[in-house]
């Protein structure tokens, strides 16, 4: 199963996700260009890296097909934090693992406590 599909610049919109250098990411702001007289109409979408915040952009003809990552928003619930290491049981699967808290993760994490995380591109991070 692919972690993306296929989409024409034209069907993105502010909000939504694409992938930039292999690197999910949510789109801060798209503008196009009028067509000129021997080319199509081109697109400039500034995105930022749902895992790192690193600002990235894309620019090409509204035609040019591009990844769009799929991104599962996920319920889990903490069963032990290790310093910077949590683990979470998904509460639909029942599914135990352990991911990295990300640096600007700002809620509180205790045992027991509920979460939403999200899983993009075989990577996880907490929101």
């Amino acid at each position: 199963m692919a972690d993306w599909e296929m989409k024409e610049i034209r069907e993105l919109k502010v909000g939504r996700y694409v992938n930039i250098d292999d690197e999910p990411c949510k789109i801060i702001s798209i503008s196009t260009s009028k067509p000129g007289k021997h080319g199509s109409a081109k697109a400039n979408i500034d995105a930022a890296s749902i895992f790192t915040g690193a600002k990235k952009s894309l620019v090409g003809p509204v035609s040019t097909k591009v990844q769009v990552p799929l991104i599962d928003k996920r319920k889990g619930q903490i069963i032990s934090v290790q310093g910077d290491e949590v683990q979470i049981m998904d509460l639909e699967t029942y599914e135990n693992f352990t991911m990295t808290i990300n640096p600007d993760h700002e809620c509180v994490i205790e045992d027991g406590a509920e979460v939403m995380y999200i899983i993009a591109m075989d990577r996880y991070k907490l929101m």
